[in-house]
Order: structure tokens, then C-alpha cells, then sequence
């Protein structure tokens, strides 16, 4: 998952960065971080959004982009 594939994401299905956190179960910080393209999360941060992400409908495409998948919200 890129930065911007992030921010599309969270932009998909209306989710703050605050919410994200929750639902990923991660610092706020990190994730204000990686969309500002100021650092990299580890493996295992970067699967824990992309799996908040996909749990509320987002599909990931490759690295290059995000659309809201059948069962979305």
C-alpha cells in the first residue's frame, strides 16, 4: 500500500485518520505519518490497514490505486 492509496482509501468509505487508527488498532501517528509520506510503517502495520481497509469494503489495486469493492458499505 502506497500513502496515496491510503488517503484514497480512507476517502472511499469516510474514515478519519483518528478512525483509522481505531479500527487498525494503531498510534494516530503513524498513520498521519505514512499518508504524509514522512516514513514507511513496518509489514505488520502496513497489513493491519490495508486489512481495516478491505474489512470495510475497499479493494486494493496493486500499488496503484483503490476502488470500493461489491459488498461495500
Amino acid at each position: 500500500m502506497t500513502p496515496a492509496q491510503c488517503r484514497a482509501a480512507r476517502a472511499l468509505v469516510g474514515m478519519t485518520q483518528p478512525q483509522l487508527g481505531f479500527v487498525a488498532v494503531m498510534p494516530l501517528g503513524i498513520i498521519i505519518d505514512f499518508e504524509a509520506e514522512a516514513m514507511v510503517p513496518r509489514p505488520e502495520d502496513l497489513d493491519a490497514l490495508q486489512d481495516a481497509f478491505e474489512r470495510a469494503g475497499v479493494d486494493f489495486i496493486g500499488d496503484v490505486g483503490v476502488k470500493l469493492g461489491k459488498g461495500a458499505k
